[in-house]
């Protein structure tokens, strides 16, 4: 029996392991490709969208408030890189630009409370308050506007559709007596000229909350005993008469702080100018722009002090001009701002990441992707060793099939653990596998049973040897008598 079996042939460097690694390399190409692709769709997107909704904004003339007012907006529109962009509209005045509104030939407009709002207006925002003060002559005071209606009464306001507001307020309609005393104060005349002997009963003016509150005018005028600000004491009665009116309540010291006026909390009537746009403009439209203007609007108050106080749009059911829904959404619920600003972007990537991750799936397992081995397939392999079992005529050449047939398994359960393996055929893999083991086992038991008969039969062939040659040998003990006789003669 040789000492020696046979070396086993060096094996091939096993396929598996570069199975997987080159499908994980197609796995992370595809990821990362994938990925990048959808960055630049959502870029190229956003790129496109950011120019695509141009808003026109119908304003009076230019040098309105309004006109100023759009025109700030368009700044901080393209300051922050927002997808709108405004086309601002002037007309002559801001009636005809409610009108032009109205025909549906502008997205944006401003309308002050009193004005005729078209129907299907919404609320963006409350850009300002305008307060209805009552001026009488020096200490006369004015215990209601039913006291005007025989007075002569000058109107501080910036256009004459003030002056319709307060002739339908002192209830002088157009044309009639009461009416035709009820003027427009010239354009820059100083408040105690108009309270000259022989001159106005009373003033009213309409002015800007927020320029009230500057005006050094009234403090003025006041140090020298110019006038009395009368209060509205039918505010409340007025707003709910009047659609359009607020009760507003003026703070002490809110016109002069020396002397203080009003010496105390002082109720009167206000009106509201509204950013208003289309109800049909879409809800994450309306919640964009309506962020921006919320989050900017440091930068979109004027000079003279309109829009300095931006307020959110009245979002109660009995508000004058609803609150656009999309507005609305993004005022009562302040963590929806980063869906707002980000949604479009997100369902944009979402979509692309997608479309775009199944298309490469698609690719990976259909064309490029490397197959995993069949289980069943090792099965030749496993047979191979089988028919080679009868020709191992020693144990070692044995013990060299059963290291080569251990290899297979393990290496079919790691394949089987990273998938470098199928389970297809695992049935076969496995009954191969068995059948050759126990035929291993098999050989085994023979030859070591041979072996065994073998060493017995050489045992017994050394011992027949033996006594054959101990039989050719010379008889030694006829030799010893000879001797002995030829001693004793």
């Amino acid at each position: 029996m040789s000492a020696e079996g046979p070396m086993p042939a060096n094996d091939q460097p096993p396929s598996r392991p570069k199975v997987i690694k080159t499908n994980q390399q197609q796995v992370l190409l595809y990821v990362v490709a994938t990925l990048i692709l959808s960055l630049i769709t959502v870029w190229g997107g956003r790129t496109l969208l950011r120019n695509s909704e141009t808003l026109t904004f119908a304003v009076g003339d230019p040098g309105s408030d309004q006109a100023r007012f759009a025109a700030k907006l368009a700044d901080v529109l393209k300051n922050n890189t927002s997808r709108f962009r405004l086309k601002i509209v002037n007309n002559p005045d801001n009636a005809k630009a409610l009108a032009q509104f109205d025909r549906k030939q502008a997205d944006l407009a401003i309308a002050r409370t009193d004005n005729k709002v078209p129907s299907r207006a919404r609320t963006l925002a409350i850009l300002e308050h305008d307060l209805v003060l009552l001026l009488g002559p020096g200490n006369k005071k004015i215990k209601s506007l039913a006291e005007l209606k025989k007075k002569k009464v000058a109107v501080i306001a910036e256009n004459d559709s003030s002056l319709a507001f307060v002739r339908a307020l002192l209830d002088a309609p157009e044309g009639s007596e009461a009416a035709a005393k009820i003027q427009m104060a010239p354009q820059g005349i100083p408040l105690d000229k108009l309270f000259s002997p022989g001159g106005n009963g009373a003033v009213i003016a309409i002015v800007h909350a927020s320029k009230a509150v500057r005006d050094k005018g009234y403090e003025q005028v006041a140090k020298r005993g110019g006038f009395t600000l009368n209060a509205i004491d039918e505010s409340k009665a007025l707003a709910r008469k009047i659609p359009g009116i607020f009760d507003e309540t003026l703070t002490a010291g809110t016109l002069s702080a020396s002397p203080e006026i009003p010496d105390d909390d002082l109720e009167t009537i206000g009106l509201e100018w509204l950013l208003i746009t289309q109800s049909k403009m879409s809800l994450t439209s309306a919640g964009e722009l309506a962020r921006i203007i919320y989050e900017n609007k440091s930068e979109l108050g004027l000079e003279n002090g309109f829009a300095t106080r931006i307020e959110p749009a009245s979002v109660e059911k009995d508000a004058f001009v609803m609150a656009h829904q999309g507005a609305a959404d993004y005022i009562n619920d302040d963590t929806k701002s980063f869906m707002d600003k980000y949604s479009d972007m997100m369902y944009l990537g979402g979509g692309a990441l997608g479309v775009i991750g199944s298309i490469f799936a698609t690719i990976y397992a259909k064309i490029t992707r490397v197959a995993p081995e069949r289980a069943g397939q090792l099965s030749t392999a496993i047979l191979d060793i089988g028919e080679r079992i009868e020709h191992a005529h020693s144990l070692d050449e044995l013990e060299c099939l059963q290291e080569e047939l251990e290899g297979i398994l393990r290496g079919a359960i790691v394949g089987l653990r990273d998938g470098s393996i199928s389970t297809d055929g695992l049935d076969t893999f496995k009954l191969g596998y068995e059948f050759v083991r126990d035929e291993i086992g098999m050989r085994r038991d023979y030859l070591k049973r041979h072996a065994s008969d073998k060493r017995q039969a050489e045992a017994e062939a050394d011992k027949r040897q033996a006594e054959a040659d101990k039989a050719a040998l010379p008889n030694d003990d006829t030799n010893v008598v000879v001797v002995k006789t030829a001693h004793s003669a």
